[in-house]
């Protein structure tokens, strides 16, 4: 994925209902192929029949494109195992519910994903709403060659760029712990577009996480800014969803100030991308900017409080060769230890800057905000 500058962010509120649907979720059952306007979308599931006769062979389906050829299955006792772990594959790769407007993947935290005190990082999340939103345009039919992109992007050298994010996180899941996460999209003004995501406890079905996001297209070749060609708009139309992830009147449409060497409390510079930092589109995957902005905010912060709430906003592009300085500053400090309450205001605030270090030009503006981690339990 990629990040630029200079668009402001638009979250549609008067939508033509009429090319949308809200619909119930319909649980799935076998490999099925679901036929919605002249296009193949695959919906795999996997089914744990107690019938082995069911379980004989594997139907020949086609993936994308791409034939899979029937496969002989053991009968009885291996039959079941075989479905138990096709079902646990579908679950980990995701599949789509309520109708394909809505994909969805499982995900277990893993060692190597949790912080210092045991809990997944705000780096893991962003990771975890990434990759759910590139198997969701992957096991729509419509994915092309690029990263992200649909067919006619990639017949067009077009690719996605995200230009602002907001998370609000609820609570930080532990090592172990099952996760669900819903993704969807929707048109966000006239060129550009939205997609959400919702983070669930996969059992007890509890919010942890909601996410909101708008993206641009550019063009991988001169890497400007395109309008959306209204082939690939005919692409995305059939997967729109009327439905926000965060509420309109939580949605973080303020502008974030610019800091400067005088408003910086704190100035890390030096921050080199690695080989490994780079994504697919040949610039910085935009996770490694949480990290980054991590970098410049003090450690009693990072001990004591949980980031509860983060707004990106990406200004322009950070490739290998760049080097970056991270800036923060506290913006507020509300503290109210005998404030209890779920929708209580943030213990802490920070405004942050990442730009770079030779010209001092923007590469993503953030907002932040703490709550002290005993208030949390």
């Amino acid at each position: 994925m990629a990040a630029i500058s200079s668009i402001r962010l638009q979250f549609p509120r008067n939508l033509n209902d009429s090319r949308k649907r809200n619909t119930s979720f319909h649980a799935p059952c076998n490999i099925t192929n679901v036929f919605n306007n002249k296009r193949t979308f695959l919906s795999v599931t996997a089914s744990c029949s107690d019938n082995p006769r069911k379980m004989d062979t594997a139907s020949r389906v086609n993936v994308n494109g791409i034939h899979v050829a029937e496969a002989p299955l053991q009968a009885g006792r291996l039959a079941k195992e075989s479905a138990a772990d096709e079902a646990i594959v579908t679950s980990l790769r995701g599949r789509f519910v309520e109708d394909k407007f809505v994909f969805r993947q499982i995900f277990v935290i893993r060692s190597y994903e949790i912080g210092p005190d045991k809990t997944a990082t705000m780096e893991t999340l962003m990771n975890f709403l990434q990759e759910t939103a590139l198997n969701h345009v992957t096991s729509s039919g419509i994915g092309g060659e690029g990263f992200g992109a649909t067919r006619e992007m990639s017949l067009r050298k077009l690719i996605w760029v995200v230009t602002r994010i907001q998370l609000q996180v609820q609570k930080y899941n532990k090592w172990g712990d099952e996760i669900e996460v819903d993704t969807w999209v929707d048109a966000a003004g006239k060129n550009g577009m939205r997609r959400d995501w919702i983070i669930r406890d996969h059992y007890t079905k509890e919010i942890i996480t909601r996410a909101t996001s708008t993206w641009v297209i550019m063009n991988r070749q001169t890497r400007r800014l395109s309008k959306i060609p209204e082939e690939v708009k005919q692409e995305l139309v059939p997967f729109y969803l009327n439905r926000l992830a965060v509420p309109t009147e939580e949605v973080d449409c303020e502008k974030i100030d610019k800091l400067t060497d005088d408003t910086a409390e704190r100035i890390r510079s030096g921050l080199a991308p690695r080989w490994n930092d780079m994504d697919a589109n040949q610039h910085v995957n935009n996770v490694k900017y949480i990290g980054w902005i991590l970098e410049s905010v003090p450690i009693e912060v990072l001990e004591h409080y949980n980031m509860t709430s983060m707004t990106l906003e990406y200004r322009r592009e950070c490739t290998q060769s760049n080097i970056v300085e991270s800036m923060t500053c506290p913006t507020a400090s509300v503290l109210e230890s005998n404030n209890n309450s779920k929708n209580r205001k943030p213990d802490l605030q920070y405004t942050h800057l990442l730009r770079l270090q030779h010209d001092k030009a923007d590469v993503v503006r953030a907002r932040t905000e703490w709550n002290f981690k005993q208030n949390q339990q």
